[in-house]
């Protein structure tokens, strides 16, 4: 495989792509992955796919990245993931988005989660939520924060929720404020506390209010 020609290699047979051996993907170079079509790419299996070195991963370009089905997806390795780019990350389609592992989350370009989509933000996992690095989830901004569906909320944890800066929990929304637990209430900085909108204030209930210390109180003043 490592002798043909781009133009060979974009003249294989969708069906005979799934006969290639790792070793023989292996020695495509960066030209050769180019030359791959959308449906050859679709054609991958799943271990052709793990297979991939991480500047083959980085030189599909981002109509390949939308042509991958959810298996393909869920294949990639955590090395893979933090090869994508930023164009690729943004082409990457929700339920493909949504197949990715936990543990390969963590490896997404901080940049890409940045100019997520709406629909890409929604369409994360609560699991997948749960498992972002507090750089990812500083990462998704004012925007990304203010989509996020309330179960996505009370996914993250402790830690994550501290990550917010203060202009991301102004950009809380009400229904967001109010499915926040008390613990998730307990973490927060003053800073934060006092950022909380005022209309959003309202929505907190007797345990969100018990969980106040005494200096988020005071932040409220």
């Amino acid at each position: 495989v490592a002798a043909l020609t781009t133009d060979q290699v974009a003249a294989i047979e969708t069906g005979d792509i799934g006969s290639l051996t790792t070793a023989s993907l292996a020695g495509l170079n960066s030209s050769d992955i180019v030359a791959l079509t959308t449906d050859q790419v679709a054609a991958l299996s799943t271990a052709q796919i793990v297979a991939l070195k991480t500047s083959q991963i980085a030189a599909f370009e981002t109509n390949d990245i939308v042509a991958m089905t959810t298996l393909q997806a869920s294949a990639l390795t955590s090395a893979q993931v933090g090869a994508l780019s930023l164009d690729q990350v943004v082409a990457l389609a929700t339920d493909d988005l949504a197949a990715i592992t936990t543990t390969a989350i963590r490896s997404l370009y901080t940049a890409g989660i940045f100019n997520f989509s709406s629909d890409q933000v929604q369409a994360l996992t609560t699991a997948q939520v749960a498992a972002l690095t507090t750089t990812q989830v500083l990462a998704l901004g004012d925007s990304g924060v203010a989509v996020l569906t309330t179960d996505q909320v009370k996914a993250l944890g402790s830690t994550q929720i501290k990550a917010l800066n203060t202009s991301e929990v102004a950009a809380l929304t009400t229904d967001q404020v109010a499915v926040l637990s008390s613990t998730q209430v307990a973490a927060m900085t003053t800073s934060q506390i006092s950022a909380i909108e005022t209309g959003d204030l309202a929505a907190f209930g007797t345990l969100q209010i018990k969980a106040l210390s005494s200096a988020q109180v005071a932040a409220l003043t």
